[in-house]
């Protein structure tokens, strides 16, 4: 081969290198499997603890059925992120979870608090998980308005620690009055959306089949 023709293949190896890695930008970032007795931990707020719906109701209930490991609830109704930062390592250490779901930031877009001190906070909570060899899925929390979309910081940090990602499920849980029991909570039937929208994502994510 002429030197020109292996400059011309070595481009077009190139090329197709680029094409590759962006059509791979979208893709769901791989989680460990997760085995049958692993412990899934669901951290947040009220959207956890699931207020609005009955026992065995919210979404982490909903979501150990579907995917046939525990999910242990972790949420505690009006909590903002710094104290939910302040309240994980004792929750992680008393769980030992092979697998944490984080949807925090909620209360601090309702009390009007810093953004960039929720960023920060649930920033912390995603290093503190992985330092300690713990998988995380982060959980997009819309902020109000007319149009309530998750604030850009959490699609920010899951690239940034190229995590799983769901941004999309509480906009569409809590823009449906069917699927809501008030203005910023999910009913039984909506939390049911959103366990759904998890078991997706994990098998996405090969954690689960």
């Amino acid at each position: 081969m002429t030197p020109g023709g292996v400059r011309a293949r070595a481009a077009a190896g190139v090329a197709a290198a680029a094409l590759l890695v962006a059509g791979c930008g979208d893709r769901t970032p791989p989680l460990p499997p997760l085995e049958p007795a692993a412990v899934v931990l669901a951290f947040g707020d009220s959207l956890t603890s699931g207020t609005g719906a009955g026992d065995g109701e919210g979404y982490p209930a909903q979501l150990e059925r579907l995917i046939g490991r525990k999910v242990v609830a972790r949420g505690v109704p009006g909590e903002v992120s710094a104290q939910g930062l302040a309240r994980l390592p004792a929750v992680l250490e008393a769980t030992q979870p092979k697998l944490l779901l984080l949807c925090h930031g909620g209360n601090d877009f309702l009390r009007k608090l810093p953004e960039p001190e929720a960023a920060a906070n649930v920033r912390a909570m995603v290093r503190l998980a992985r330092d300690r060899g713990i998988a995380v899925v982060l959980i997009g929390v819309p902020k109000p308005g007319i149009s309530p979309s998750p604030a850009a910081f959490y699609a920010d940090i899951a690239r940034e620690f190229a995590v799983p990602y769901e941004g999309s499920i509480l906009k569409t849980v809590l823009t449906d009055n069917e699927l809501k029991s008030d203005w910023v909570h999910p009913n039984a039937k909506g939390y049911a959306r959103v366990a759904r929208a998890m078991a997706e994502l994990l098998k996405k994510a090969k954690a689960v089949q």
